[in-house]
């Protein structure tokens, strides 16, 4: 299996975490996560978490995903979310500002399953091609997320056809972003 987005992963929670320490001389800290048990904790203080990303414990990958909806996901797909435990990372792509979603713990993980299903679910109702969210904007009603039939990154309006390609893969795609903090 070509190990690319992992690779571009890693080298964005690299990246990630260097802004945040010349930024705030800390690791990357996350209010909404704390009193969240997880893997990648490192510090709490007050009301806030400081993590850094943890390697992947779990043998399983989007399989129950596969299974539950009858389809093949992209190896993109299956490769950003099983290639480690991390909070979420806020990023900007072509000034886009949004979060890259991530797990943070075993427990978190059958959590994205259970919401990717949903995902899915809605869009075969509602008879659009599918589509796996790996991001959050501003506004609620869309995502970012890869085409399961082409493997590109879309900006995509949630229930309807609306998707504008942002990347051509979500190897591009992770190695263009930047980080941010809040």
């Amino acid at each position: 299996m070509d190990n690319a987005v992992q690779s571009a992963l890693q080298d964005f929670t690299t990246r990630y975490s260097q802004t945040w320490d010349q930024l705030c001389g800390t690791h990357p800290a996350s209010d909404e996560l704390f009193g969240v048990p997880s893997p990648c904790i490192t510090q709490t203080k007050k009301d806030v978490v400081y993590w850094q990303p943890q390697p992947f414990s779990l043998s399983e990958d989007l399989g129950a995903v596969e299974r539950a909806m009858g389809i093949t996901l992209q190896p993109a797909i299956h490769q950003f979310y099983t290639t480690q435990f991390a909070g979420d990372m806020l990023a900007t792509f072509g000034g886009l500002p949004l979060t890259l979603l991530q797990v943070w713990s075993e427990e978190d993980f059958t959590r994205v399953q259970e919401n990717v299903i949903g995902h899915l679910v809605t869009q075969r109702r509602l008879k659009l091609s599918p589509t796996v969210f790996i991001g959050t904007v501003e506004s609620e009603s869309q995502v970012v997320a890869v085409c399961n039939l082409s493997g590109e990154v879309v900006l995509e309006t949630l229930g309807r056809k609306v998707r504008q390609v942002l990347a051509p893969s979500l190897t591009r795609f992770l190695e263009e972003a930047s980080p941010r903090t809040l």
